[in-house]
This record gives structure tokens, sequence and C-alpha cells, in this order.
């Protein structure tokens, strides 16, 4: 759980790049190079597939939400859940794909993942635990097609036509522009400024920042509709494009620190498999209404299983040392939903500044980045 949300992250920013082209470039003197989206997509296409992909670096990383939650639980600085409010550092060190490590330090503590050749470790300073860290072997070839995306590749296409195809069908939602005069941890950088076309969306654009020089995703930020300042941001506020030395990568236990064994990829918890086949029956049963940016997904809901799996995560967590109560989150979400009711039925409303939820009494959770008019609309829809 807790090192899903920079996973999560990197997906967005990967996601975010190919939104859309870009239209024109800014007036002025441009700092870099005017480039058009396409472009932009293949030379950071060309540099990722270079001989080691991403080249070697280390920085620090800042990540602010405002998401307009209601007040949340209170919970350790490195739990999940500190992450969808107020603002947290991450300090990153990046060697090659199987040596990086990510810190997120606190007043008091510092947690730590480290992985360098195939020795992995997790660090938690707040219950002097360290975990080893192994990966069990095929569990990537298990798993594989669980994670396959229809993204082309670019060992599939040249580097122009993964560009071409990701921006086929983008200007039917989105007007995009380019800055070529951004800055980002005193770098100059590109940056795509994506703006939905539907009125009905609550964002009102992302920007996506890639470095000037390795075509590297600097920052990503997300806009609410009406909100002068980010919603949502993550991005480096100081950047070095240098190999780490190699002592952030070494690690050894503490004298007196608890060492814990955790082989990656096995199923945890007696009920993985049965939770992973409710997750294959409710992908099947999930429709989604409308396109584009004002797109709401409608899928099958029910209280009672949420409030378990919610009660089931922190003994997950548990393992990496976190203090997070799922069900404490949910019960504060709900008290914060607002009934309403309309043709298509009753249900309760949960409102943020990008993402709307309506739950509904008939069992059905409808979500998507969009006003409540357009939830409750979708909701009529069968």
């Amino acid at each position: 759980m807790r090192w899903g949300v920079p996973v999560a992250v990197a997906a967005v920013i990967g996601a975010a790049i190919g939104a859309g082209p870009v239209i024109a470039a800014v007036s002025g003197d441009p700092v870099l190079p005017e480039r058009s989206a396409q472009q932009l997509l293949a030379d950071a296409a060309a540099a990722n597939s270079k001989a080691g992909g991403v080249p070697p670096m280390s920085g620090t990383v800042q990540q602010t939400a405002s998401l307009g939650l209601p007040a949340l639980p209170q919970t350790a600085d490195t739990s999940p859940l500190s992450l969808l409010s107020g603002s947290h550092e991450v300090k990153v060190w990046y060697g090659a794909h199987d040596k990086m490590r990510v810190a997120i330090p606190t007043q008091l503590n510092e947690t730590n993942l480290i992985l360098n050749g195939k020795q992995g470790w997790y660090w938690d300073s707040s219950t002097n635990t360290a975990t080893r860290l192994t990966v069990k072997e095929g569990a990537s070839q298990e798993h594989g097609q669980e994670h396959r995306t229809p993204m082309p590749q670019p060992s599939d296409l040249t580097p122009q036509q993964v560009a071409e195809r990701l921006l086929a069908d983008a200007e039917k939602y989105t007007d995009v522009r380019v800055i070529n005069t951004a800055e980002v941890a005193g770098r100059p950088a590109y940056q795509l400024v994506l703006a939905p076309k539907a009125e009905g969306s609550l964002v009102q654009e992302v920007r996506i920042a890639l470095d000037g020089e390795t075509y590297v995703p600097l920052q990503v930020q997300v806009y609410a509709k009406g909100s002068a300042e980010p919603a949502f941001q993550v991005g480096f506020t100081q950047v070095t494009f240098t190999p780490p030395a190699p002592e952030n990568f070494a690690f050894t236990p503490p004298a007196g620190a608890k060492v814990e064994e955790k082989t990656l990829g096995e199923r945890s918890g007696e009920h993985a498999e049965e939770r992973a086949e409710k997750a294959e029956d409710v992908k099947d049963r999930v429709k989604v209404v409308g396109d584009g940016w004002a797109s709401v997904a409608v899928l099958p809901f029910d209280q009672r299983d949420l409030a378990a799996e919610a009660a089931q995560a922190p003994e997950d967590g548990e393992r990496f040392g976190g203090d997070a109560d799922p069900g404490a989150l949910l019960d504060s979400v709900l008290r914060s939903a607002t009934p309403v009711s309309g043709p298509w039925g009753s249900g309760k409303l949960i409102r943020t500044k990008l993402v709307t939820a309506l739950l509904t009494d008939d069992g059905r959770l409808l979500v998507g980045p969009v006003t409540p008019e357009e939830i409750t609309k979708a909701a009529g829809i069968r």
C-alpha cells in the first residue's frame, strides 16, 4: 500500500503524456526549441529505448494534495492515508533498473526501500524493523499478462509511429498546448498543458513537465476548475542526472533491529484467491457511461463487502509497519456523503475537487472526474 502511491504516480505521468497533441507553442523567445507533441513523444520514446533506459539520477520529490477530502483519521507521516492531504517529501536515487532507493523522511523517523541487484530491503526506523526482500522466481512471468497494456511499445514501432498512435484520437477530447519556457528543479523543461473539452469535467487542466535534455518527466500538476493552485502535484524540487554513489544502495540492519523476511510475488492472505476471483467478476460487470474527460465508471457496489476489504487491509499493511486504517477512512468519507435522490433512485454523493462518486441504494458505485450533475445523469442510464 505504502509504495503503491509512487508507482501509481509514475503511471499517471506516462498516461498523461499521451493524452493530447500540442497545437502551438507560447509566444516569446524560447528557452528550448519549439516542439510538437508528436516530436516530444518521439524524442521521449527514443530516449527511453536507448541502452539503459532512464539515465542515472537522484533528487528530491515533493508531493502535495489538496483534494477537498473530509477530515482524515490521524496517521503517521509515512502512512498511505497521509499522502491524500498536505505536503510530503521523498528522496530518490536511481542507478539502473535493478539499483534504486526511495526514502521518506519525517521529523522523527525514516523509511527506506532499497533495491541493489538481487538484494532488497525495506527499513522502517519507527518500528526498528528491517525486511529483507526477495522476488519469487518466475513472478514476473506469472503475472506478466495481468500488467500488459494496449499501449504500443518502442520496440514494436518507430518513435514517430508511437507518437502518432497515442495522439490519434486526442483532439476529440482535449485541447493541448506546449510551453517551452518552463523550468522545474532549476532545469529547462517542456510543459504540456492539457485542457479537457468536456464542460462537465471537474479538471481544468493537467500540466506535465518533461526535462528538456533527457525527456524524463519532472513534474505533474492537476488543476480543478475554479482553483488557482493545483489540487494534486508531484514533482522534483531538486534533481541531478549523474550516477549516485554506490553507498546509497548499500544497507546493513542496525544493531538491535528486528529482521524479517518477505518474498515478493507470493499470494498474501488466505483469501487472496477469493478476492482475485471477485475482482475478475466485478471487472466483467463494469461499464463506462460517456467518454473522454466526462466518462463515468459504473460498477456493482456492496458497502458490506467494501467494509470487509477495508478491515482486512491493515493486516497486509502491518508487514511493512503501516498504521493506516482504511476502515476509518471509509467511515470518515461516508459520514461526509450527502443524501441525494432523483428519477434514477436514491443514494449518497461524495464530492472532492477532482472526483465525484455516487453510491446508489440499488447497489451501484458511479465514479468519475465530473460534476454531481453529470454523475446523477449517468445514474439514470441503465
